[in-house]
This record gives C-alpha cells, sequence and structure tokens, in this order.
C-alpha cells in the first residue's frame, strides 16, 4: 500500500471530523434526536413526521458544499461507475439502512459514540460488507 501523499489532508479531514462529531452532538443535546440520515429523509416522508426541521437539516447539507466552496475549490470528482452500478449501489444501501434500523451516520457516528451494542454490530457489519465488496470486485472480478 502506497500513501498518495498529495492528496493526503489530515488537517482538513480531522475538522471536518471534528465538526461532524460537534455537530451531531449539539443535534443530540439540543434537540434530544440521533442524527441519522436514513432516519431524517424516512421521516420526511410520513405525514406528521416534523418535515420541517427534517426538510431544514437536508437542506443544510447539500448547501454545505455550495458554502465551503466561496472559500475553497472543491476537488474534481470522477466517478468509474455507469449509471446502472450507480442505481442498483444506492438501492442496496438503503435496503441495508432498513435492514439495520439506521445508516453509517446515525449508527457509525452517533451509536458507537454512545456505546451502543447495537450500533457497533451494525457498524461492523457495514465496514465488513464494504471490505468484502472491494476485495471481490478488484481482486477475483478484475473490476
Amino acid at each position: 500500500m502506497r500513501i498518495d501523499w498529495f492528496h493526503f489532508t489530515p488537517w482538513s479531514a480531522l475538522a471536518g471530523g471534528l465538526l461532524i462529531g460537534l455537530s451531531a452532538a449539539m443535534f443530540l443535546l439540543l434537540n434530544g434526536r440521533i442524527a441519522g440520515i436514513s432516519g431524517i429523509v424516512g421521516g420526511m416522508l410520513q405525514p406528521g413526521g416534523g418535515q420541517g426541521w427534517r426538510l431544514a437539516f437536508v437542506a443544510g447539507l447539500l448547501a454545505a458544499p455550495w458554502a465551503w466552496q466561496l472559500a475553497h475549490a472543491l476537488p474534481p470528482v470522477a466517478i468509474a461507475a455507469s449509471t446502472p452500478v450507480l442505481v442498483v449501489a444506492g438501492l442496496l444501501v438503503g435496503v441495508g439502512t432498513r435492514y439495520a434500523s439506521g445508516c453509517t451516520s446515525g449508527h457509525g457516528v452517533c451509536g458507537l459514540s454512545r456505546g451502543s451494542p447495537r450500533s457497533l454490530a451494525a457498524t461492523a457489519a457495514f465496514m465488513g460488507a464494504g471490505f468484502a465488496m472491494v476485495y471481490i470486485t478488484r481482486h477475483l472480478l478484475g473490476a
């Protein structure tokens, strides 16, 4: 394994991680809710689910890259997968979040920080499945 020193950005990664942790903690302390994206977006589709704050949360997530771009250029994005592969991947993520009763933000960020055994199991399953898929795709299928 080689480290790509040109793209190695520990300070911005540390700052981003701190901001995610701080915002998740503030969201829990101020609202009594977990900042799990799948639960927040799923609640937008249910009547009487508090659509106002959910819409504001999602709008903030979508607006953040534009706000960052005012100070710094965004890195170029190159997606090497085809549209059908991306659609299937997105559907599999949706199915996985339903089976796990939450997503990586809810379990991985909020659940692990609370010491939840269920979140530890879910995050281990997410990561294990991801590692296995990368290994199969790159080393066994040669894609």
